[in-house]
């Protein structure tokens, strides 16, 4: 956690940021590519998993931790961060770095699994049911970025 000193303008003398860390998991089945979105615990809301980001894990293993934990999935995290967005949370602002997760595994039981429903999604769909503006744009610039890397 770090404390940002703010200046008169921003309301409050001291704002709180915290750093967190996301996967937009992913598969290629014949050729089409599918996201995967998860209920937010209360189950009101579509999301990706994402979470803090540990002091002894990088970003981009505590967002595979994340997938495992919130999604039941394992794959792979690809490197490179494809964005970032921000929410306001807990009297704070949360800054999210988001990865791609190639998913290989996709478990029947994990550790969230009696608080969080699971969907396969186009890029649209899974676009549309996100609520963050920044998270829908990352969304929807998947397929180009895995065309980009050579995934396909």
């Amino acid at each position: 956690m770090t404390f940002v000193v703010s200046s008169p303008n921003m309301g409050s003398p001291l704002r709180n940021t915290y750093d967190q860390s996301a996967v937009v998991p992913f598969v290629l089945k014949d050729g089409a590519l599918e996201i995967l979105l998860i209920t937010n615990r209360s189950g009101k809301r579509w999301v990706i998993p994402k979470g803090f980001v540990e002091d002894d894990l990088t970003a981009q293993q505590s967002a595979a931790r994340e997938a495992y934990e919130e999604a039941g999935i394992k794959g792979k995290v690809y490197e490179e961060s494809i964005g970032e967005y921000r929410y306001r949370k807990w009297q704070g602002t949360l800054n999210v770095a988001v990865f791609l997760f190639e998913v290989h595994d996709v478990l029947e039981e994990w550790p969230e699994f009696h608080f969080r429903e699971r969907a396969w999604l186009s890029v649209d769909e899974a676009a549309e049911l996100v609520d963050e503006k920044a998270l829908k744009k990352i969304i929807r610039r998947v397929p180009k970025l895995i065309d980009t890397m050579s995934i396909r």
